[in-house]
């Protein structure tokens, strides 16, 4: 198995590089198990798709059976986050967030030729499905078609009420940044249960992308410093503070370094 170093994943399926990232992150992850379900999923969908029908025909016989069918959708209760974004659980128990859900129903979508493409929306993973004689958004938490007026009142709600929705909002996200929305995900749901040593891992995964990036140096400072690693911790918020001195998170992160210090100090 390639390691993520040198795995082309812009190149390759989006769940491959997925599947590739959560073993990494999670030596216990059954990829195997999961492929097979997966493709159980592909092969009952091949099966139930009409004879000669249209790409409308074949994306709604999915969204019938993905959301009706088989029942997958967001959870409700009591529930940890992450369990929602942890392919393994969501294929168990068919409750899932937008991207865990997007990932597996994309993935069913391209294997029966559907075009079928991820969009990072700014306030969460759409799919775009682009047929024929029309283009369509999908929200891929229950199946709906989204239509431009929700998509630009969601981008109001969450960027700015004076930004209005572009081109650039839905366009097609290559594989990586997909891979890193996702990964981000898994780590802040992580640090919010306080599984700080799985939030590490997920971190370092990120950083293999992009090992300058200081935001997740930044994180990576935050867990540590969580893990009462604070002389790791001060070495990675100084990094952050060194290259991004005009973020307004700035000062507070000189201010907890300070409580870090201290804290160092009287420990030795």
């Amino acid at each position: 198995m390639k390691s993520i170093a040198d795995f082309e994943f812009n190149g390759a399926p989006l769940l491959n590089g997925i599947m590739l990232v959560l073993k990494t992150v999670r030596p216990d992850f059954d990829r195997e198990k999961a492929e097979t379900h997966i493709n159980e999923l592909i092969r009952q969908t091949r099966k139930r798709l009409p004879p000669q029908s249209d790409e409308q025909t074949c994306l709604q016989t999915l969204i019938t059976l993905f959301y009706h069918k088989w029942q997958f959708g967001g959870a409700s209760g009591v529930y940890s986050l992450s369990d929602t974004l942890w392919l393994d659980n969501v294929l168990r128990t068919q409750r899932g967030s937008p991207v865990s859900l997007g990932i597996l129903f994309l993935h069913i979508a391209q294997a029966i030729g559907l075009p079928v493409v991820p969009v990072v929306f700014p306030t969460q993973l759409i799919l775009r499905a682009d047929l024929d004689d029309d283009t369509l958004f999908i929200n891929p938490i229950n199946g709906d078609i989204l239509d431009q007026h929700t998509l630009d009142v969601w981008i109001k709600g969450t960027v700015s009420p004076a930004h209005h929705l572009t081109g650039d909002d839905l366009e097609e996200a290559e594989n990586s940044h997909v891979v890193r929305k996702y990964l981000d995900s898994i780590k802040v749901a992580l640090m919010e249960e306080k599984k700080m040593e799985l939030a590490l891992k997920v971190s370092e995964t990120i950083l293999l992308f992009d090992p300058d990036d200081p935001y997740e140096i930044r994180d990576r400072g935050l867990i540590y410093a969580q893990l009462d690693c604070s002389h790791i911790a001060i070495s990675d918020l100084n990094y952050f503070i060194e290259q991004c001195p005009q973020d307004p998170v700035s000062e507070m992160i000189k201010m907890q370094i300070h409580t870090y210090e201290q804290q160092h100090i009287v420990l030795h």
